[in-house]
């Protein structure tokens, strides 16, 4: 009887990571987040007053910065071992939101044990992820 060849299934994987085209979703995603992050940014900093062109300048320069690290973790991150890629995950979300909060004008500590607590929050959900969808 003929049998089925075994394949590698995780040749697709890595070949998907490299791909030059990219689709739209990869370019949606980060900038929709980006765009929010940037607004929740502006809006924090703002605190009650009068927008300006300083606040929206904030937002804007958040946002890019947020979408730009976002695609590049997406980019990068099926590159690297499922464990420093759920540690870059959550160190990022822990980074965004804690200084988020920073801009509240609330302790540093406070803002500090805030990110942390979502730093191993995201990176257990994204280390459990990785893990249970290994190729």
């Amino acid at each position: 009887m003929a049998h089925a060849a075994p394949t590698a299934l995780g040749r697709q994987h890595w070949q998907m990571a490299d791909m030059t085209h990219l689709s739209s979703g990869a370019y949606v995603r980060p900038l929709l987040l980006g765009l929010v992050y940037g607004v929740w940014a502006a809006f924090i900093q703002r605190q009650t007053g009068p927008v300006d062109a300083g606040n929206v300048f904030y937002g804007i320069l958040c946002g890019v910065l947020f979408a730009g690290i976002m695609f590049t973790l997406a980019r990068i991150g099926p590159r690297l071992k499922r464990e420093v890629h759920a540690a870059a995950y959550g160190a990022f979300a822990g980074i965004a939101v804690g200084y988020l909060h920073s801009l509240t004008n609330q302790s540093i500590l406070k803002a500090v044990v805030v990110g942390l607590a979502v730093a191993v929050g995201v990176g257990a959900a994204a280390f459990y992820r990785y893990y249970t969808r290994e190729d």
